[in-house]
């Protein structure tokens, strides 16, 4: 019991919120609240200032911290250990990513990975890279598919350089050019992929000093598709979405060619359970992640 009242603290140091703290471990507020009150009475010392924007570290707090950190990631490390004597027997693998990864390289690495060990479960979480990192962070997944650098600090494995595609319907003038001249990218309807913070499309036109057309903005790829097909407008997709499609489409490499560097992030590389570990040796690249 006590290591999840240190637990709670360490969040609600992190998260600066008991709040946000109950999210991330999936407890109540309340509950959150309570087991740090229980600690500042089984120890006689205050640890946090509560008030309106939130909670801060008292000075006894600050000098506990750390202590509690370590005792936290040791508590990790010793239940990623124990899973390893299953002996791989039962297991949850829980990965974020994003829809081409989960379309196209996923399914095949899973279906190998069931045939070896068909008592390991799968959890996949879809969304956009800004989610995936605040997962990862959060120890909400293993660890996540991410385009490469990422903006937090995790570990990370580069796997893939994925092109970038212009997409455009059969119809197009350009559609029988070799590469997509630059500049018609801002004459053109754009159905632009991207939510939230920027991605590697609006990077392109940052780029090249160009101002798209937006007409419609989504993180879904295939609504993307069909908008082109229909003659909406043109577009910019990874390669990787665009294998084995059933739209009528034409995809052109631009003028100054662009890609997105594919890659995996985690936490603590070290801390992954055995389950982890062995699945990220199904990876479709050379560079394996080592057992510690």
């Amino acid at each position: 019991m006590n290591i999840q009242k240190y637990r709670a603290f360490v969040k609600a140091v992190e998260y600066g919120s008991f709040t946000k703290a109950a999210e991330a471990l999936n407890y109540t507020q309340s509950g959150v609240s309570r087991m740090i009150s229980d600690l500042e009475t089984e120890w006689g010392v205050s640890l946090l200032e509560r008030g309106k924007a939130g909670v801060r570290l008292t000075s006894d707090g600050l000098k506990l911290l750390p202590m509690l950190q370590r005792i936290c990631n040791e508590q990790e490390m010793l239940m990623a250990q124990v899973d390893n004597l299953h002996d791989m027997q039962s297991g949850l693998i829980r990965i974020g990513t994003f829809s081409s990864v989960a379309t196209h390289w996923l399914p095949i690495m899973i279906k190998r990975f069931k045939k070896d060990y068909p008592k390991i479960d799968f959890e996949l979480l879809l969304g956009d890279y800004t989610e995936i990192e605040s997962w990862i962070q959060e120890g909400r997944v293993d660890f996540g598919f991410l385009r490469l650098p990422t903006s937090i600090e995790l570990e990370t494995v580069p796997l893939e350089k994925d092109r970038l595609l212009v997409v455009l319907p059969e119809d197009h003038p350009f559609a029988d050019c070799d590469k997509f001249p630059m500049k018609e990218l801002e004459k053109n309807p754009f159905m632009l992929l991207e939510k939230g913070a920027k991605a590697e499309i609006s990077a392109i036109f940052e780029r090249n000093h160009l101002t798209p057309q937006v007409h419609f903005t989504t993180w879904d790829d295939y609504a993307i598709m069909s908008m082109v097909e229909n003659g909406l407008g043109i577009s910019i997709l990874p390669e990787l979405i665009l294998q084995r499609i059933p739209y009528h489409i034409i995809t052109k490499e631009l003028e100054v060619p662009a890609y997105r560097s594919i890659g995996i992030a985690m936490r603590n590389q070290k801390s992954l359970s055995l389950a982890v570990r062995r699945f990220l040796e199904y990876l479709p690249y050379r560079k394996r992640v080592q057992e510690p």
